[in-house]
Protein backbone atom coordinates (compact mmCIF):
# COMPACT_ATOMS: atom_id res chain seq x y z
CA UNK A 1 0.00 0.00 0.00
CA UNK A 2 1.27 3.53 -0.78
CA UNK A 3 2.20 5.67 2.21
CA UNK A 4 2.82 9.28 3.20
CA UNK A 5 6.41 8.86 4.37
CA UNK A 6 7.69 11.24 1.71
CA UNK A 7 5.96 14.11 3.53
CA UNK A 8 7.01 12.87 6.95
CA UNK A 9 3.49 11.93 7.90
CA UNK A 10 2.53 8.90 9.96
CA UNK A 11 -1.10 7.76 9.75
CA UNK A 12 -2.91 4.53 10.50
CA UNK A 13 -3.51 1.76 8.00
CA UNK A 14 -7.21 2.61 8.10
CA UNK A 15 -6.52 6.20 7.01
CA UNK A 16 -4.19 5.02 4.24
CA UNK A 17 -6.91 2.64 3.09
CA UNK A 18 -9.43 5.49 2.90
CA UNK A 19 -6.99 7.61 0.90
CA UNK A 20 -6.39 4.69 -1.46
CA UNK A 21 -10.15 4.32 -1.89
CA UNK A 22 -10.38 8.02 -2.59
CA UNK A 23 -7.73 7.62 -5.28
CA UNK A 24 -9.90 4.96 -6.91
CA UNK A 25 -12.94 7.23 -6.77
CA UNK A 26 -11.05 10.04 -8.49
CA UNK A 27 -9.88 7.64 -11.18
CA UNK A 28 -13.45 6.47 -11.81
CA UNK A 29 -15.08 9.91 -11.84
CA UNK A 30 -12.43 11.87 -13.75
CA UNK A 31 -13.47 10.71 -17.26
CA UNK A 32 -16.94 12.12 -16.55
CA UNK A 33 -16.24 15.44 -14.83
CA UNK A 34 -12.51 16.08 -15.20
CA UNK A 35 -11.53 16.12 -11.52
CA UNK A 36 -7.83 16.13 -12.38
CA UNK A 37 -5.94 16.59 -15.62
CA UNK A 38 -6.15 13.26 -17.52
CA UNK A 39 -2.36 13.10 -17.93
CA UNK A 40 -1.95 13.14 -14.13
CA UNK A 41 -4.32 10.23 -13.44
CA UNK A 42 -1.44 7.69 -13.22
CA UNK A 43 0.18 9.97 -10.61
CA UNK A 44 -2.85 10.70 -8.42
CA UNK A 45 -1.20 9.36 -5.26
CA UNK A 46 2.03 11.35 -5.48
CA UNK A 47 0.92 14.40 -7.44
CA UNK A 48 -2.40 15.03 -5.72
CA UNK A 49 -2.89 13.01 -2.52
CA UNK A 50 0.62 13.24 -1.05
CA UNK A 51 0.86 16.84 -2.22
CA UNK A 52 -2.35 17.68 -0.34
CA UNK A 53 -1.41 15.69 2.76
CA UNK A 54 1.64 17.85 3.48
CA UNK A 55 -0.68 20.69 4.53
CA UNK A 56 -1.84 18.74 7.57
CA UNK A 57 1.71 18.73 8.89
CA UNK A 58 1.90 22.52 8.58
CA UNK A 59 -1.42 23.49 10.16
CA UNK A 60 -1.14 24.76 13.74
CA UNK A 61 -4.80 25.15 14.72
CA UNK A 62 -7.09 22.95 12.58
CA UNK A 63 -10.24 23.55 14.65
CA UNK A 64 -12.23 24.72 11.61
CA UNK A 65 -10.48 24.01 8.33
CA UNK A 66 -12.02 25.73 5.30
CA UNK A 67 -10.83 24.65 1.85
CA UNK A 68 -11.84 26.98 -0.96
CA UNK A 69 -12.23 25.91 -4.58
CA UNK A 70 -12.05 22.26 -3.50
CA UNK A 71 -12.57 20.88 -7.02
CA UNK A 72 -11.82 17.17 -7.01
CA UNK A 73 -11.10 17.12 -3.29
CA UNK A 74 -7.53 18.36 -3.22
CA UNK A 75 -6.71 19.20 -0.56
CA UNK A 76 -10.19 19.18 1.08
CA UNK A 77 -11.04 15.47 1.07
CA UNK A 78 -7.46 14.46 1.87
CA UNK A 79 -7.45 16.88 4.81
CA UNK A 80 -10.82 15.60 6.05
CA UNK A 81 -9.63 11.99 5.97
CA UNK A 82 -6.41 12.74 7.85
CA UNK A 83 -8.03 15.05 10.41
CA UNK A 84 -10.63 12.37 11.16
CA UNK A 85 -7.69 10.49 12.73
CA UNK A 86 -5.39 13.28 13.88
CA UNK A 87 -7.92 15.89 15.07
CA UNK A 88 -11.32 14.14 15.27
CA UNK A 89 -13.07 17.18 16.77
CA UNK A 90 -12.02 19.45 13.90
CA UNK A 91 -14.63 20.73 11.47
CA UNK A 92 -13.88 20.70 7.74
CA UNK A 93 -15.78 22.86 5.23
CA UNK A 94 -15.26 22.69 1.46
CA UNK A 95 -16.46 25.43 -0.88
CA UNK A 96 -16.87 24.62 -4.57
CA UNK A 97 -18.85 26.50 -7.23
CA UNK A 98 -19.15 23.58 -9.70
CA UNK A 99 -22.31 21.62 -8.87
CA UNK A 100 -21.05 18.38 -10.44
CA UNK A 101 -17.87 18.48 -8.39
CA UNK A 102 -19.93 19.09 -5.25
CA UNK A 103 -21.91 15.93 -6.05
CA UNK A 104 -18.60 14.07 -6.27
CA UNK A 105 -17.29 15.54 -3.01
CA UNK A 106 -20.44 14.56 -1.11
CA UNK A 107 -20.45 11.09 -2.65
CA UNK A 108 -16.79 10.56 -1.71
CA UNK A 109 -17.42 11.64 1.88
CA UNK A 110 -20.31 9.15 2.16
CA UNK A 111 -18.30 6.28 0.71
CA UNK A 112 -15.30 7.02 2.91
CA UNK A 113 -17.53 7.58 5.98
CA UNK A 114 -15.84 10.90 6.72
CA UNK A 115 -17.67 13.96 8.04
CA UNK A 116 -17.30 17.35 6.36
CA UNK A 117 -19.51 20.11 4.98
CA UNK A 118 -19.68 20.86 1.25
CA UNK A 119 -21.01 24.26 0.16
CA UNK A 120 -21.98 24.69 -3.49
CA UNK A 121 -21.22 28.39 -3.74
CA UNK A 122 -18.66 30.94 -4.85
CA UNK A 123 -16.19 31.87 -2.14
CA UNK A 124 -16.66 35.55 -3.00
CA UNK A 125 -20.11 35.32 -1.43
CA UNK A 126 -18.80 33.85 1.82
CA UNK A 127 -18.06 35.99 4.85
CA UNK A 128 -17.26 35.30 8.49
CA UNK A 129 -16.55 31.60 8.07
CA UNK A 130 -14.36 31.85 11.18
CA UNK A 131 -11.73 29.51 9.75
CA UNK A 132 -8.76 28.65 11.91
CA UNK A 133 -7.12 27.27 8.74
CA UNK A 134 -7.99 28.41 5.21
CA UNK A 135 -6.48 26.47 2.31
CA UNK A 136 -6.45 26.64 -1.47
CA UNK A 137 -4.61 24.75 -4.20
CA UNK A 138 -4.13 26.10 -7.73
CA UNK A 139 -7.14 28.37 -7.42
CA UNK A 140 -6.23 32.04 -7.99
CA UNK A 141 -3.40 34.62 -7.69
CA UNK A 142 -2.25 35.27 -4.13
CA UNK A 143 -3.78 38.78 -4.02
CA UNK A 144 -7.19 37.28 -4.82
CA UNK A 145 -6.75 34.51 -2.25
CA UNK A 146 -5.91 37.06 0.42
CA UNK A 147 -9.10 38.94 -0.38
CA UNK A 148 -11.00 35.68 0.13
CA UNK A 149 -9.18 35.09 3.42
CA UNK A 150 -9.89 38.59 4.69
CA UNK A 151 -13.00 38.41 6.83
CA UNK A 152 -13.11 34.61 6.77
CA UNK A 153 -10.12 33.84 8.98
CA UNK A 154 -10.71 33.61 12.70
CA UNK A 155 -8.53 35.69 15.01
CA UNK A 156 -5.16 33.95 15.12
CA UNK A 157 -6.06 31.86 12.06
CA UNK A 158 -3.69 30.96 9.26
CA UNK A 159 -3.88 30.52 5.51
CA UNK A 160 -2.09 27.72 3.66
CA UNK A 161 -1.85 28.42 -0.06
CA UNK A 162 -0.17 25.96 -2.42
CA UNK A 163 1.74 27.78 -5.14
CA UNK A 164 3.86 26.91 -8.18
CA UNK A 165 7.18 28.27 -9.37
CA UNK A 166 5.91 31.86 -9.70
CA UNK A 167 5.09 32.25 -6.01
CA UNK A 168 7.74 34.93 -5.42
CA UNK A 169 6.25 37.31 -7.95
CA UNK A 170 2.77 36.70 -6.52
CA UNK A 171 4.00 37.57 -3.02
CA UNK A 172 5.62 40.77 -4.34
CA UNK A 173 2.35 41.89 -5.96
CA UNK A 174 0.26 40.94 -2.92
CA UNK A 175 2.47 42.96 -0.57
CA UNK A 176 1.47 46.15 -2.36
CA UNK A 177 -2.06 45.79 -0.99
CA UNK A 178 -1.72 43.48 2.00
CA UNK A 179 0.33 43.26 5.18
CA UNK A 180 1.01 39.71 6.45
CA UNK A 181 3.53 37.44 8.09
CA UNK A 182 4.83 34.81 5.67
CA UNK A 183 6.48 31.45 6.13
CA UNK A 184 7.57 29.78 2.90
CA UNK A 185 7.74 25.98 3.02
CA UNK A 186 9.24 24.19 0.04
CA UNK A 187 6.85 21.59 -1.35
CA UNK A 188 7.75 17.99 -0.54
CA UNK A 189 6.49 16.88 -3.95
CA UNK A 190 7.81 19.61 -6.26
CA UNK A 191 11.11 21.45 -5.63
CA UNK A 192 9.88 24.47 -7.61
CA UNK A 193 6.62 24.79 -5.66
CA UNK A 194 5.91 26.10 -2.17
CA UNK A 195 3.27 26.28 0.52
CA UNK A 196 2.74 29.85 1.69
CA UNK A 197 1.75 29.95 5.36
CA UNK A 198 0.21 33.33 6.06
CA UNK A 199 -0.78 34.87 9.39
CA UNK A 200 -1.66 38.34 10.74
CA UNK A 201 -3.33 39.36 7.50
CA UNK A 202 -4.40 42.99 7.14
CA UNK A 203 -5.30 45.18 4.19
CA UNK A 204 -3.00 48.18 3.88
CA UNK A 205 -4.61 51.60 4.25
Amino acid sequence: MPDLSSVGFDVSRETLDKLARFQNLVERWTPRINLVAPKTVPEIWTRHIVDSAQLCELASVPTHWVDIGSGGGFPGIVVAVILAEKSPDAQVTMIESDKRKCVFLKSALRELEVKATVLNDRVERQKALDATVLSARALAPLSTLLAFADGNLAKGGEALFMKGENWKSEVYVAQEEWSFDLEVVQSNTNPDAAVLKITNLKRKQ
